[in-house]
């Protein structure tokens, strides 16, 4: 009944980021309730609250790099940079430079890669900093964000749909990406 509404959803979607999402299609058609169920992702994934916005696109691509997913990459950057992140410092930050990232989105990026590699010295003495910089809803913030960014490329390899990521583009030129 509802199958109408989920595929204009998600081709405004595929149309608005330029993003294939046949992935999402395949779920909702298997099975409806399973769509429903992932598509609460979602909500965790935009949840940011008192965090610097180039922090938090720092952290979520940070992680989505470590996920080696090409496509959620580079949507990933296509949102940071319709946000107003300027494009340098998410150049920085997909080439793996913290010394051309500003402060904020260094401390971002440090953190996740930390949490991602369960630096647990790393992620305590970051988590200090995050905490006495920005308080306890933006550590919230960056959890969520560094948790949920890992699902997608994990479901989309789970089904097959997985691609490597090696380029994204970000201001009209082509960055290679470094893992």
């Amino acid at each position: 009944m509802l199958g109408w509404l989920v595929r204009r959803r998600l081709a405004a979607f595929e149309r608005a980021f330029d993003y294939e999402v046949s992935y999402w299609r395949d779920i909702h058609q298997a099975s409806p309730r399973a769509y429903s169920c992932f598509s609460k992702i979602v909500k965790i994934s935009n949840y940011r609250e008192d965090v610097p916005r180039e922090a938090w696109y720092a952290a979520k691509l940070a992680a989505a790099l470590t996920e080696d997913c090409g496509p959620c990459t580079q949507l990933v950057v296509k949102m940071a940079e319709r946000e107003g992140m300027s494009p340098a410092a998410i150049r920085a930050v997909v080439l793996g430079d913290e010394g051309a990232m500003p402060p904020d989105t260094a401390l971002g990026f440090r953190f996740a890669q930390a949490v991602l590699r369960r630096d647990i010295a790393e992620s305590d003495r970051l988590r200090r900093e995050i905490v006495t910089r920005w308080g306890k809803k933006a550590l919230v913030s960056l959890a969520l964000d560094i948790a949920s960014a890992r699902v997608y490329p994990s479901v989309k390899y789970a089904l097959g749909y997985g691609h490597t990521c090696t380029k994204v583009s970000l201001a009209g030129t082509e960055v290679a990406v470094r893992h």
